[in-house]
């Protein structure tokens, strides 16, 4: 199972920052923990790792933590494990839960397009068919998203997709093949993308 270390090793490094370094303009963004103004400027009051959050605001936030509070942020590229909250004919909508097998903090929103489920045949592609909420999901960032914070997320390879989904009995299902799992209890099939799954990405 990946380490903590390797997954940090794969991000872009956060910056590092000693008290009353300047770290941005009150035009970029909006101070938060571990910062103070001064003449029109946002600068450390500690030392530790700078970080930016948008939050709903027009501004992101930016904050200063200590090591020990710095928590490792979904980043393109990045495996992460996340729950469906919702979905519609255009996308489903999810909670990013894990980066690798590190869990998060902090809840961040993902968005699965009908056009990234899959590789192939993409416009035959059904949200419905694919993702149910309540479902959880392997899935790969591609994107950072928008001022909403969004992350775009894929399943299109073989070993992304559902991992652990119930039934409407209340039963978790069987995968049975890539596009279909089983409930135990009713032997009724629902439609899924199923994941591949590869041993470093089970959770404990």
């Amino acid at each position: 199972m990946k380490t903590r270390l390797s997954l940090l090793e794969n991000m872009s490094p956060m910056k590092l920052c000693v008290p009353g370094e300047r770290l941005c303009s009150t035009e970029d963004c909006i101070p938060g923990t571990g910062t103070y103004l001064r003449h029109g400027y946002i600068f450390a009051s500690l030392a530790g790792y700078v970080l930016r959050k948008n939050e709903g605001e027009e501004l992101p936030v930016i904050s200063v933590v200590r090591e020990t509070e710095a928590q490792l942020l979904p980043d393109v590229g990045a495996i992460v494990t996340c729950k469906v909250t919702s979905i519609n004919p255009r996308f489903a909508k999810v909670h990013i839960l894990y980066v690798g097998s590190t869990p998060l903090k902090d809840r961040f929103r993902g968005t699965i397009r009908r056009e990234d489920v899959r590789a192939t045949e993409k416009d035959k592609v059904e949200t419905y068919k694919s993702f149910r909420p309540g479902d959880i999901v392997l899935a790969k960032v591609i994107s950072l998203g928008d001022v909403q914070s969004n992350y775009l997320l894929t399943t299109a390879e073989n070993e992304l997709g559902v991992v652990v989904a119930h039934s409407e009995a209340g039963a978790q299902m069987v995968p049975i093949s890539w596009c279909e799992m089983q409930c135990p209890r009713t032997h009724a099939k629902e439609f899924r993308k199923v994941a591949r799954v590869q041993p470093e990405y089970l959770q404990a």
